[in-house]
């Protein structure tokens, strides 16, 4: 999105997950007065549009030879956020993760979480259920004093 009409693409991975997850355009310039709350964190400013063009896992062993010689020759699978990827590397990267015939991706793990959550909200509803037909147990309290009258008439002497 520079000034010179060229491209900017962006190549996702999760930390510590062995491979990366998608690759997406940048199609809008940041507009840094918009903000967005899927950050945990208040790290990130402003906000810009994508299109994916890969969603699929590609195995970090497919890309580890590719180093990356402005990031102290690392592999490209060990870049961080905002990493620049010089172009005739970045065009060998989206060669590899086209070519991939992938098995899985990031939808997976949405469905994977999906249906945790359905389980844990399942067994949270059987417990509330459980928990209302089992009778309530009384809890022992003190007793309160009772009414003088009430007193008089318990031990049969009336006043």
């Amino acid at each position: 999105m520079s000034q010179r009409n060229g491209h900017v693409y962006l190549l996702f991975s999760v930390n510590g997950s062995g491979h990366f997850c998608g690759v997406a355009e940048m199609g809008s310039y940041v507009d840094y007065n918009a903000s967005s709350d899927v950050w945990q964190q208040d790290k990130w400013k402003g906000k810009f549009e994508v299109r994916w063009i890969y969603v699929k896992d590609v195995p970090n062993q497919l890309l580890r030879h590719i180093r990356l010689e402005n990031n102290e020759n690392k592999p490209v699978t060990h870049s961080r956020d905002t990493q620049e990827v010089p172009a005739h590397l970045g065009r060998e990267v989206m060669q590899i993760i086209h070519d991939f015939k992938h098995q899985t991706s990031l939808f997976d793990d949405f469905e994977h979480y999906e249906t945790k959550q359905q389980q844990e909200m399942r067994r949270q509803r059987k417990a509330a259920q459980t928990a209302m037909a089992s009778p309530a147990t009384p809890t022992p309290t003190a007793a309160a004093p009772a009414p003088a009258a009430a007193v008089t008439a318990a031990t049969g002497k009336y006043s």
